[in-house]
């Protein structure tokens, strides 16, 4: 019999129920500190560690014939549903993935193939360790090919029903209450379920790792802001240092002087600590720039590099042909002679640099004698003109890696086919190994994340700069209202999957909504443009004021002050709705009887004339509109809607981008709001009734100065670039 050792706070549901329908006998033992991975311990002495290893390995060795698929494509759609099973003990996410479960299981009896597998059983226990979550969708109905396969799956393989039916105790599956529907107390932060769900999706072992010993890095370059991209490796680099325990070193990739300047340091350091990334030391490559330099003499004197003046392009060219360098097998003394040279940063210097002697035949062309160090006269930000080389990233990378104590390089997997180069360049340092990790880069549609090409938006006036809301970087997407839980929430979900994606932007702006939406302020406002009076000729003669909630179910939203006129404001839209005689209800009021209609002879709504009829019920009327009092008070709004940069979802690699410039990605829409605005404050967001989300970017001023609100996405479909302004 198998042992599983475990942290009392693990959610063991689905390694538990998968042994129990595989016929797998395991003892639970919660023995295990805290954010400790779980233990497998075999009968034959053998262990396996995390939760995922786990399921692997009771999948396979099952008595049901093809558990884990019965062959090479159903064991992989197998993995697929294990990967995913996280997703539904993520609060924002859970109605999504049952969506998603319910209509993939519509015409299916089983999540692969013809038979149950692994698959079915996590995707069982990931809602059933949800609790009263799934139990009152599952009443309901609302996903009923979900439910039909669930019920069908419980009511097949009875040992299920006693694992959620066992209490807690010593020995028994502990399910976490994670993603659970618990009430929360007024006020409290109401996204806590979902952030702290969403670190089970991390459920993943570094190799080699041990408890107390990790160190992980995030290495940005200092030559542009950190974008969306950067943030999910800076939360990843954080996530496993804190797992294991061990420590996360914040270090500046800082070795080409053209592109670095402090001003990126800075915003960078600021937007970790927004991010709540904290590392535990803050280092640059700087500062290992003299012991890189006799690292690279070291090399050259031992014949493992080499000084080499072959232009770019044909040095490029041969490396792609396997074509060794005339330079290649020249002598330690003249490879010295021209090395000095470089430092000297002299005109033949210029053309030179130094290669790693590798293997010009290798099938991994990175190992076709890479660059370690290039000469550059350009003054650093940090060290001033001291140095006229500087090292490439292939270079530097491995020696700080490895005489800092890294012992885990993640980085994405766009350099998958470098880490073979990184073990090699070590190697032949003679430096300790440090482990690389891949992760997925994290890629939306319509996004470039390109540096360079962002560059290109701002030095040619496309954008207002680096945080311009149109932009992916941590400042963009916060000024376009994206809440830095969301961001979070978000990036986790995603866990440490190595599988490559091209994510939409709505599950985002869907998580941030959640997020918002419970909490942000209500106002009014009417469009500008066709504005309507609506008289109500048994309304007050005096205006009267009544103070409100700005949100109706959140009292620490605060209170705003409405004014009540015998003349108010309508939409445009909404005045062209209603019919002579229909009584409407206007939100905040009551109802009214509209009894005229004016209209041009285009159908334009020009007045509207009609009474209250503040006894009437709002249960029958059809149109409940927002509307304003006709007062001075009222302040200017312009309301700014935004879209991609770019009209094509994925740019090919080589593809030129300035062929899908959208042309018209800002305009903004002239409206009145509420006297209450007065008050918002830069980065606020607000809803405006039936309007949708808004952040404030320019606060109110001066009468004649609108303020600023920029349309926040509520994750609803969007139509392609392009057709959004022509709507």
């Amino acid at each position: 019999m198998a042992t599983l050792s475990y942290p009392p706070d693990l959610v063991t549901l689905p390694i538990l129920a998968a042994a129990a329908v595989g016929g797998f006998e395991i003892t639970p033992q919660p023995n295990l500190p805290a954010a400790s991975l779980p233990v497998l311990a075999l009968p034959s002495g053998e262990e396996l560690r995390g939760a995922n290893a786990a399921l692997r390995y009771i999948g396979r060795v099952s008595k049901h014939t093809g558990f884990y698929g019965v062959d090479a494509l159903t064991a992989a759609q197998v993995d697929e549903w294990i990967e995913y099973s996280p997703v539904f003990s993520v609060g924002a996410e859970f109605e999504k993935a049952c969506s998603y479960a319910n209509s993939f299981l519509e015409l299916r009896t089983f999540l692969v193939g013809s038979d149950i597998s692994i698959a079915d059983v996590v995707i069982w226990a990931a809602l059933a360790g949800t609790g009263r979550r799934w139990e009152s969708m599952r009443s309901s109905n609302k996903y009923p090919h979900l439910s039909r396969w669930y019920n069908s799956i419980t009511g097949e393989y009875p040992s299920l029903k006693k694992l959620i039916a066992t209490p807690k105790k010593p020995g028994a599956p502990i399910v976490s209450s994670k993603g659970t529907d618990t009430k929360k107390k007024q006020g409290e932060n109401v996204s806590n379920e979902a952030s702290s769900s969403s670190e089970s999706t991390f459920d993943i072992e570094l190799p080699e790792a041990k408890m107390g010993k990790v160190c992980t890095r995030f290495p940005p370059e200092p030559s542009g802001y950190l974008h969306i991209g950067h943030a999910k490796a800076a939360l990843l680099n954080q996530h496993f240092a804190q797992k294991y325990k061990g420590r996360l070193i914040i270090r500046f990739d800082d070795t080409n002087p053209t592109k670095e300047k402090d001003e990126y340091v800075e915003s960078i350091l600021q937007d970790l600590d927004t991010l709540g990334v904290k590392g535990d030391a803050l280092t640059y490559t700087s500062d290992y720039f003299e012991e890189l330099q006799q690292m690279a003499e070291k090399l050259i004197k031992e014949g493992k590099a080499y000084v080499d003046d072959t232009p770019r392009e044909q040095m490029q060219k041969e490396r792609m042909d396997g074509i060794e360098s005339k330079r290649r097998n020249t002598s330690v003394e003249e490879n010295l002679a021209l090395w000095k040279e470089m430092l000297a940063g002299s005109e033949k210097g210029t053309q030179c640099c130094v290669r790693g002697k590798l293997d010009m035949q290798a099938l991994n062309k990175t190992l076709r004698d890479p660059v370690y160090y290039r000469c550059n006269p350009t003054p650093h930000h940090r060290v001033g003109a001291k140095y006229k080389v500087y090292p490439t990233y292939d270079f530097a990378c491995p020696y700080v890696d490895a005489v800092e104590g890294v012992t885990h390089a993640l980085r994405s997997s766009e350099y998958h086919d470098r880490n073979e180069q990184y073990y090699r360049v070590l190697e032949e340092m003679g430096l300790r190994k440090v482990i690389v990790w891949d992760f997925s880069r994290l890629n939306f549609v319509y996004t470039l994340l390109s540096k360079r090409k962002l560059q290109w938006f701002v030095d040619n006036g496309w954008v207002e700069g680096w945080d311009d809301p149109r932009f992916p970087t941590v400042r963009g997407i916060q000024r376009r209202g994206l809440t830095v839980e969301a961001l979070r929430q978000f990036i986790l979900s995603q866990g440490a999957s190595k599988n490559l994606n091209l994510m939409e932007w709505d599950k985002l702006w869907t998580i941030n909504k959640k997020i918002i939406d419970p909490v942000c302020p209500r106002h009014t406002a009417v469009i500008g443009d066709g504005k309507v009076l609506l008289e109500l000729t048994n309304g007050p003669e005096t205006p009267f004021v009544r103070v409100i909630d700005r949100h109706k179910k959140y009292p620490p939203a605060g209170k705003k002050a409405t004014s009540f006129t015998r003349r108010i404001w309508l939409d445009q839209a909404d005045a062209a709705c209603i019919s002579n005689g229909e009584e409407v209800t206007l939100m905040d009021w009551g109802n009214a009887i509209v009894q005229n209609v004016e209209r041009d002879t285009e159908g334009k709504v020009l007045s509207l004339t009609g009474v209250l009829h503040l006894e009437g019920s709002v249960k029958t009327t059809k149109l409940k509109l927002t509307w304003l009092p006709e007062i001075p008070d009222l302040v200017p709004l312009s309301l700014v809607e935004l879209d991609y940069l770019i009209t094509k979802k994925k740019l090919e690699e080589g593809e030129d981008f300035l062929s899908a410039l959208n042309p018209r990605t800002r305009w903004e829409i002239e409206a009145i709001g509420d006297a209450n605005m007065r008050n918002l404050k830069k980065g606020e967001t607000i809803q405006l009734e039936r309007k949708g989300y808004y952040v404030c970017d320019v606060p109110y001023l001066r009468p004649n100065k609108p303020i600023i609100l920029i349309a926040v996405p509520d994750g609803r479909q969007r139509p392609p670039p392009g057709e959004t302004a022509q709507k």
